[in-house]
C-alpha cells in the first residue's frame, strides 16, 4: 500500500484536489440555473355564469430550471377563490320545486403540474418570455343561502399560455421581479343549484418575485 502510495501519491492528490474545487462550482452552476417563483395573482372568470367579478385572492408557486438560456422547464402549483354575491331571487330546482333566497357564490381553483418557458432574449436585465402551463386542476363551487349550501366538486384538464417579463434589479442574477398576463382553460364540469358550470376560463396578471 505504502509503494502504491508513494507511486501514484502525487496523482491521488491532484485527482482529489480537482474533485474537491470542482464539485461547488458545479454545485453552483445547477443553484444559479434553479429558481423558485412566488406571485400574488388576480383573476376573472369569463362567462361562467357562477361567479363574475374580479378577484385578488390567488397565489402562484413555481419552480423552475434553466436548460439553456433560451429555454426553462418546471413544476407549478397555484390556487384561486372569485366571490360574488347575488341579491335575493327564484331559482328554479326542478319543475316543481324553486327556492327564493340571496346567495354568495364562490368557485376555488387548484391547478397544478408542469410547466415551460421560452426567453425573447437571454441578456439584459429585462427577459421577456413567453410559457406554458399544464397539469391537472381540482375544482370546488359553493353557493351560500341562508344556513346551507350547495357544493360540487371535480377534476379536469388545465392549460395556461402566458407572457410575462423577469426583472434583475441587480447584475448579479440572485434576485428578481416577475409579471405576467395569463390566460388558462380547464375542462371541469360542475352543478350546483341549478347552474351548469363547463370548462372554466379565466385571464388575470401575476406579480411577484423569484430567486
Amino acid at each position: 500500500m505504502g509503494t502504491i502510495f508513494q507511486k501514484y501519491g502525487k496523482t491521488i492528490v491532484l485527482l482529489l484536489a480537482a474533485t474537491v474545487l470542482t464539485v461547488p462550482a458545479s454545485a453552483r452552476k445547477y443553484a444559479d440555473d434553479m429558481h423558485v417563483v412566488i406571485d400574488w395573482q388576480m383573476n376573472a372568470p369569463l362567462n361562467s355564469g357562477f361567479t363574475n367579478g374580479i378577484s385578488g385572492w390567488g397565489m402562484n408557486f413555481e419552480g423552475f430550471f434553466d436548460v439553456t438560456p433560451n429555454f426553462s422547464i418546471g413544476a407549478f402549483v397555484n390556487f384561486h377563490t372569485n366571490h360574488d354575491y347575488f341579491d335575493r331571487q327564484a331559482i328554479p330546482l326542478s319543475p316543481t320545486e324553486t327556492l327564493t333566497t340571496d346567495r354568495q357564490n364562490s368557485a376555488f381553483q387548484l391547478p397544478f403540474g408542469l410547466s415551460g418557458a421560452v426567453n425573447f432574449v437571454n441578456h439584459g436585465r429585462f427577459i421577456p418570455y413567453f410559457g406554458v402551463k399544464t397539469g391537472a386542476m381540482f375544482a370546488r363551487n359553493t353557493s351560500y343561502y341562508n344556513v346551507y349550501y350547495a357544493q360540487d366538486k371535480s377534476w379536469g384538464y388545465y392549460v395556461s399560455p402566458e407572457i410575462g417579463i423577469r426583472i434583475y434589479p441587480a447584475k448579479k442574477r440572485h434576485f428578481g421581479l416577475h409579471v405576467a398576463g395569463f390566460y388558462n382553460f380547464a375542462t371541469n364540469k360542475s352543478q350546483v343549484l341549478s347552474i351548469d358550470i363547463d370548462n372554466q376560463s379565466n385571464i388575470g396578471f401575476r406579480v411577484g418575485v423569484f430567486f
